[in-house]
């Protein structure tokens, strides 16, 4: 087993003591234990907790993308604006174990990093902050063909979009709704996004003279 398989090997472990018991459970000796590995070789590849938790981040992030990228790749050609966001939103909500991992890890991270300095020095926004200008570009382009109104402003929508995501996916995560029905409402959404605009009502200037 070479270095990174080792560093994903951990990884993973950590990633199976957090769904299984809760972000707060994990400790350095017991992701040891889930990797049969020693402390000491554990704490040879992440000095820290802290820096461990982030590249589960990281991980989860690049196997999340992995997922979305499939979907794409499942998709007719050209993909549109509308086709592409909806894969992301699919692949957003916790549907199967693996989106349920994702979301339940950086949820609870999120929620450690609020009261712990050392896990809020690293830069776990980096990931939402990719997606909204990923979005916000995809939003831009769908603009400029012609697909989306030009009255919208694409970053706000842009970040609409993943707020509504972030929402509906913790509503899934506790039981609150089923993921059929908060992709339900992903989807209700972005059928109103990219409603065509609607005509101007003509002045009454303007009836009049075409009446006469």
């Amino acid at each position: 087993m070479d270095h990174a398989q080792r560093r994903a090997h951990i990884i993973d472990a950590l990633v199976r003591v957090a769904a299984a018991e809760g972000l707060h459970a994990v400790t350095m000796r017991a992701v040891a234990a889930e990797a049969g590995m020693s402390l000491n070789l554990v704490q040879y590849y992440f000095e820290t907790k802290a820096h461990l938790l982030h590249a589960a981040l990281d991980r989860l992030e690049q196997q999340s993308h992995q997922r979305w990228s499939a979907r794409l790749a499942g998709l007719p050609r050209p993909v549109t604006a509308h086709a592409f966001i909806e894969a992301f939103l699919a692949e957003a909500l916790p549907t199967d174990e693996a989106s349920r991992t994702f979301h339940l890890v950086w949820t609870s991270y999120a929620v450690l990093a609020m009261t712990d300095p050392e896990l809020a020095a690293q830069p776990f926004v980096e990931g939402p902050d990719r997606l909204e200008r990923q979005l916000t570009a995809v939003l831009e382009q769908a603009q400029q063909e012609g697909t989306l109104d030009q009255q919208r402003d694409a970053a706000a929508e842009a970040v609409h979009l993943l707020s509504l995501s972030h929402g509906l996916g913790t509503s899934v995560l506790v039981g609150q709704r089923s993921a059929d029905a908060a992709m339900g409402i992903l989807r209700a959404h972005l059928d109103q996004l990219f409603q065509p605009p609607a005509c101007p009502l003509p002045s009454p200037d303007t009836a009049a003279g075409r009446a006469e």
